[in-house]
């Protein structure tokens, strides 16, 4: 069987239940917020924010949902993150407990102004 290759997040987040909406669409808006300034794309065939390149992802699952901040977004939240399951670039958070909003925009506050640092020093030419 073929997987689905979602065009936008909407569609992606129409093919979730009403449990995972209900967090996907939490979700959805934090990252908004939290980055006013990123694009929403598809990327891995997850809804991603991007700005420049792609800052960070999030994919709803049957148990959590997951962030990918990439390891830099969660190396320097280590301490803030330790309630939390991780890996090098994933983090996971229960569909049945709220999620840490505050947490999460810092992290995606931290990784737009990482990603500007860099265009900033991208040498011209």
């Amino acid at each position: 069987m073929e997987s689905i290759k979602f065009p936008t997040v909407d569609a992606y987040l129409n093919t979730l239940n009403a449990a995972q909406r209900a967090k996907a669409d939490d979700m959805r808006l934090i990252l908004k917020k939290a980055v006013p300034e990123a694009e929403e794309v598809i990327s891995y065939n997850m809804p991603a924010y991007k700005y420049g390149k792609v800052l960070y992802y999030f994919m709803v699952h049957t148990k959590h949902v997951g962030f990918y901040p990439t390891n830099t977004g969660i190396e320097a939240f280590r301490e803030e993150l330790a309630a939390y399951k991780t890996s090098k670039g994933a983090i996971q958070f229960s569909l049945d407990q709220p999620l840490p909003a505050e947490l999460i925009t810092e992290i995606c506050r931290y990784r737009f102004l990482e990603e500007q640092s860099k265009v900033k020093k991208k040498p011209k030419g």
